[in-house]
């Protein structure tokens, strides 16, 4: 296939969060094809000849997140005016200042000027948009692509990961014109791709067009390595006693999580065990995270928030201690615990299944309708924690090498459905449908 210059756009290209892991796994096939990658974000961590940062591209850049108050919690917003204003005030939730009207079209402006200038500076042949077209957080940046899209006819792959849908805090805006407008925009150059079937039927209902599934992958044609002598006191690292169970929550402390069943289940194991949790609250506030530790305070149960020291590289704080990637985490856990009410795919459930650890799984719905169904072997609960998935965790904390089948089987599934190669050649397919296949 010819070489292409491909440009990803989004508003974050660093961390550790599910659009920046998938880009780089996505980059990484591409390249492996033979193409070129270039990024244009508020914030990358990507090689810096190849990247373009424009701050205002970033969700959480002041003025961006500022806009964003305003159009999705207008009732907390409205100001006295000088302008004119005729509605009704029933209405006024849905009204729209005007001062938000003109920002939002200043820069879409300028980030298209900018959008333009990636184009150009990187001859880009194929745009990658990663969720900037999906999820309303920066309302300019995807009216800008949206529009650049229309004007170049540029082929484009439009990677959606969440949709303004599947968020109730979207639900009440001023800004219904421009979610229809760019969140998703509907045009002949843009080739739709969803993480799930579901997002696809809800994506054909709503909008109107059509999508490809890409699952989320992971390497699972190179297994992980054996933990090395750095990793080799991560226990010691997060206080574990001798004969202590580590539960392993490997997600953010978000509502959606459902970290309470994590909680519930340590508490009424009836066994030793701590309950690890590998990362901070984010970007989405620390009400939850006291709601979690109240919550293990009422039930007494032993929770650790480990987000300082595991982090997205190894290094050591300024008082001496390591920090450890979490992949130095997974193999020291007895049993990672998935409890999440909702998941646009469920990445923590594929590190697992690639670092042979045993998994406790709510059964949420794109679990059960997209990867239940190839034969993984888990322990498995509805809604809540019932005897039986006690029964289960408890025979496999304490018989670890009955259950070692398990951990083959996954990772064999894994490796057939969830590898590196699907998604090399779902990219190729996508690829000759952009540009037709090259003799």
């Amino acid at each position: 296939m010819t070489r292409r210059n491909i440009g990803f756009l989004s508003t974050r290209f660093a961390g550790t969060d599910g659009v920046s892991l998938e880009t780089a796994k996505w980059a990484a096939v591409l390249e492996r094809l033979g193409h070129c990658c270039f990024y244009f974000a508020g914030q990358c961590d990507r090689p810096a000849e190849r990247s373009m940062i424009v701050p205002e591209a970033f969700y959480r850049h002041p003025e961006i997140l500022a806009l964003h108050e305003i159009a999705f919690n207008p009732n907390g917003h409205l100001q006295p005016d000088s302008e004119k204003r005729y509605h009704r005030p029933h209405c006024l939730a849905y009204v729209r200042p005007p001062r938000l009207s003109r920002r939002v079209d200043e820069l879409k402006h300028y980030f298209k000027e900018a959008i333009y200038d990636f184009l150009h500076r990187f001859e880009i042949d194929l745009l990658i948009v990663e969720n900037a077209l999906a999820i309303p957080l920066n309302l300019p940046l995807g009216l800008a692509v949206a529009e650049v899209i229309t004007e170049t006819g540029i082929p484009t792959i439009a990677h959606h990961h969440d949709f303004v849908w599947e968020r109730q805090r979207f639900t009440l805006n001023c800004v219904q014109d421009y979610i229809a407008a760019a969140f998703p925009p509907r045009a002949m150059s843009i080739r739709h791709v969803v993480i799930n079937t579901l997002q696809a039927s809800e994506l054909a209902w709503r909008v109107g067009v059509t999508a490809r599934v890409i699952p989320n992958v992971m390497d699972f044609d190179n297994p992980p390595q054996p933990p090395d002598d750095y990793a080799s006191d991560v226990r010691q690292s997060f206080g574990m006693m001798e004969g202590e169970y580590l539960l392993l929550q490997p997600t953010r402390v978000i509502q959606r999580k459902g970290i309470e069943h994590a909680i519930e289940l340590a508490r009424r194991l009836e066994l030793p065990a701590k309950l690890v949790i590998s990362h901070a609250s984010g970007d989405e506030g620390d009400t939850y995270e006291h709601r979690v530790r109240e919550y293990a305070a009422l039930l007494n149960v032993n929770v650790r928030f480990e987000a300082e020291i595991v982090q997205e590289h190894r290094s050591r704080l300024a008082d001496g201690r390591k920090v450890y990637t979490l992949g130095d985490v997974y193999p020291h856990a007895d049993l990672v615990t998935y409890p999440s009410t909702i998941e646009g795919f469920g990445n923590a459930f594929l590190e697992a299944v690639y670092y042979r650890r045993p998994l406790l799984v709510n059964n949420y719905s794109i679990y059960e309708v997209d990867i239940k169904p190839k034969g993984f072997r888990v322990i498995e609960f509805n809604g809540f924690i019932s005897e039986a998935t006690l029964k289960l965790a408890r025979d496999v904390l304490l018989n670890p090498a009955k259950y070692e089948c398990w951990a083959d089987e996954n990772y064999a599934l894994a490796r057939r459905y969830f590898s590196f190669a699907v998604l090399q050649q779902r990219l190729e397919a996508l690829l000759a449908d952009c540009f037709g296949y090259q003799v």
